[in-house]
């Protein structure tokens, strides 16, 4: 490979500088262009997809090491046969499976999860379907109905027709996910255009953590925007404004903006944390973060994740939830 030498005339005494660096990292890329190819792929099937693509870059040679089936079976995961067409296993390159298996999601365990890897890392990802959750009142039309919508990945998704006790619960084990990682959860969902109510005027609970240990928890909200009745937003309310409006059993969206600020500050030095809102989601569904989580190397058994509004007893209706994504930090 050519190496770089001189400097630009016009670059001065920092151009040098640069220069010499430039050359040091080529000559280095050189000595490694050198390696047998098998060598190379080996060193490179210890690093990520996304370094993969980038030192194929540096030569021919290292190209052809880093888009070898050693390198990408090594960022597959083990169960890789069993997520694609059999006839596909054999016909693409391990590198064309990992693509698939990055840019469209999977359906698994009849139909309740879906399946995909992360394009950078190839940390693993899922998402439990309505269908794979336990929903309090889920079997009883009156409350609950499960509708079919061509925007979902999933068969069926549940609409919330109206409750008052709000909980849905889900659980995953620990050994269907990457080693290693740090995880966020995510309440995936839309509101049924027309009549949703219920959630505009109350923040929910949400938990996760590990089954037999104590969740962490949060208040989120599952509406956006501001109440059009009064002109007060949630946007940054605190922690601390929240728990003490559960405990006083006001509607605390009309609280005076000057009392919600001492609020906010107080939250701020308790808790240093924000209630958070949904953000919209490029599928055109939604999304709240309902807390994260680590899964090192020892053991652990299943994740709980939990959501909540027992407290207020208002009415809700109109959430339409797809399901619990579970996705790398």
């Amino acid at each position: 490979m050519e190496q770089i030498h001189g400097r630009d005339s016009n670059s001065g005494g920092g151009g040098g500088g640069s220069s010499r660096s430039e050359e040091i990292a080529v000559t280095r890329a050189s000595r490694f262009d050198t390696l047998p190819e098998d060598c190379i792929s080996k060193v490179i099937s210890h690093t990520s997809p996304r370094d993969a693509c980038v030192v194929a870059s540096v030569s021919k040679t290292v190209k052809s090491a880093a888009q070898s089936d050693l390198v990408w079976e090594m960022f597959l995961p083990s169960e890789y046969s069993s997520l694609v067409v059999p006839r596909s296993a054999n016909l693409l390159s391990k590198k064309e499976i990992f693509l698939s298996l990055a840019n469209d999601s999977v359906l698994i365990e009849d139909g309740k999860k879906s399946f995909w890897l992360e394009k950078a890392s190839g940390k693993k990802c899922f998402m439990l379907s309505a269908m794979d959750l336990t929903i309090i009142w889920g079997d009883s039309p009156a409350y609950w109905q499960w509708i079919t919508v061509p925007e979902s990945k999933f068969e069926k998704v549940a609409e919330l027709r109206n409750v008052c006790w709000f909980e849905i619960w889900g659980k995953i084990s620990c050994g269907m996910l990457s080693k290693g990682t740090h995880y966020s959860v995510y309440v995936v969902f839309k509101t049924a255009s027309g009549r949703s109510y219920g959630f505009d005027s109350v923040p929910v609970e949400a938990g996760v953590g590990f089954v037999g240990k104590e969740a962490t928890k949060k208040s989120v909200f599952l509406e956006s925007g501001v109440d059009s009745r009064s002109g007060f937003g949630y946007s940054g309310i605190s922690h601390a404004a929240v728990s003490r409006a559960f405990r006083m059993r006001r509607p605390w969206l009309r609280v005076p903006r000057e009392e919600e600020e001492e609020e906010e500050v107080e939250g701020e030095r308790e808790h240093g944390r924000n209630v958070e809102g949904p953000k919209e989601r490029v599928d055109g569904w939604s999304e709240v973060e309902l807390g994260r989580f680590f899964i090192d190397n020892g053991g652990c058994d299943e994740i709980e994740i939990s959501l909540m509004e027992t407290q207020n007893g208002n009415w809700k209706s109109g959430l339409i939830i797809q399901g619990i994504e579970i996705r790398p930090v």
